[in-house]
């Protein structure tokens, strides 16, 4: 509905030269994942000098980015968000149109960058991101077989790789019980052509044929991953490739082009490392992913002197001379004037050009997703069908709706 579809494969020159000072005179406090891209972002932003620059970046950043926005004064004065997590600031009426600001000091910015939303920017977009496959070669080679482009492929690579002895669990994933088994279950349903909701209206469609397939191929995965998998997050299933113990995985383009780029990483998982474009499932042509978009926001419960020294913070933070550290030209698909594609962006690059779908940026969808969150745990656990797992999201996700006048 608001989301502007990003021209990922068609050139990603999206923000011209800025200038090197960063000079402000009010404080910034900075709230956001903690991802390596993110951590650059916000490192950038504290090379301002004249008021101090505070982040705080974590997994937990969602639960934190609304209540601190909430105050008045707010305690943060930009969250860094995505193309899902902006909704819950514009529901609540937490952000600032970004227009005057775009007019005084962003000049260097490209249209393509500006979120727009009915009509007015609410955010910056500073790097393109989505899931996809990430995979051992060395592995696959062994047992002879091509990296998967279905799930299907996948189940029975790692039906091989467990039955000649190589890993007993070769498959990772992000399905805690949280916002991730969420998100792994939005792509599968995706793929499987399911649609969230009821043609042009916020009436919920998630129990149906595609539900019900997305469920049970994420529980066939699940029996290739380790036992307590509901516990892991992106940082937990990463953990697990680096120290060998996965083959397989479906993974953010942010996480993986820095995956064995830390410290103790065996040299065979670094040699074995590689990166392929987002499965389909069931026979559909439609990848088993979503598009997105990293960016920042300006709180509207701060003084304007506040407003606009994070601004001018958050913009020297996303300068193109960033790009000269080959290190950082590596963490994510940036859209910085200057970025030249890496390996590492291989997957965000195929996710784009095999028509995958952006998250759907809808007021409601956070409800949903919220629904998804905590609904899907028991029948991954085996404690109740598909159907009924189905049945409490869209109970859950109708309670809520309502009581936001969305139904």
């Amino acid at each position: 509905m608001f989301m502007k579809k990003l021209a990922l494969a068609g050139g990603l020159s999206l923000m011209a030269s800025t200038a090197m000072a960063c000079e402000i005179s009010a404080r910034v406090n900075i709230v956001g994942n903690e991802f390596p891209a993110i951590q650059t972002v916000g490192a950038g932003a504290q090379e301002c000098s004249g008021a101090e620059v505070s982040t705080n970046l974590t997994a937990d950043h969602q639960k934190i980015n609304l209540p601190g926005m909430q105050g008045d004064p707010a305690e943060y004065t930009s969250a860094i968000i995505a193309n899902s997590s902006i909704v819950a600031l514009m529901n609540e009426d937490v952000i600032r149109p970004l227009d005057d600001l775009v007019a005084k000091h962003g000049q260097g910015l490209k249209k393509n960058q500006l979120i727009t939303i009915n009509g007015k920017v609410m955010a910056v977009a500073f790097m393109a991101n989505a899931q996809h496959l990430v995979y051992r070669k060395d592995i696959l080679d062994q047992i002879g077989v091509e990296p998967p482009k279905t799930y299907e492929d996948m189940l029975a690579a790692a039906k091989m790789i467990r039955d000649q002895g190589i890993l007993p669990n070769p498959v990772g994933g992000a399905y805690a019980a949280n916002w991730n088994i969420a998100q792994e279950f939005n792509n599968m349903f995706i793929g499987y052509g399911g649609e969230h909701f009821k043609a042009g209206t916020a009436q919920p469609n998630v129990n149906s044929e595609a539900g019900v397939k997305a469920l049970e191929m994420m529980k066939a995965l699940s029996e290739y991953m380790n036992p307590d998998y509901l516990t892991h997050d992106s940082n937990a299933t990463n953990a697990e490739f680096r120290a060998g113990n996965v083959a397989l995985m479906n993974m953010w383009g942010s996480r993986a082009a820095t995956l064995v780029t830390v410290d103790g990483v065996p040299q065979e998982v670094v040699d074995g490392f590689a990166i392929a474009g987002p499965m389909t499932v069931g026979g559909g042509s439609v990848p088993a992913t979503t598009l997105w978009w990293d960016g920042w926001t300006v709180a509207k419960n701060i003084s304007d002197e506040e407003a606009e020294a994070t601004f001018v913070a958050m913009t020297h933070a996303i300068r193109p001379a960033i790009l000269e550290s080959d290190e950082i030209a590596t963490q994510a698909v940036w859209l910085i004037d200057g970025y030249e594609p890496t390996p590492a962006a291989e997957g965000v690059f195929a996710a784009a050009q095999a028509g995958s779908v952006p998250y759907p940026m809808l007021p409601y969808m956070g409800l949903m997703h919220t629904a998804l969150s905590n609904e899907l745990a028991d029948f991954m656990q085996g404690k109740e069908s598909a159907e009924q797992a189905l049945k409490d999201v869209e109970a859950a996700y109708t309670a809520a709706a309502k009581e936001k006048g969305f139904l």
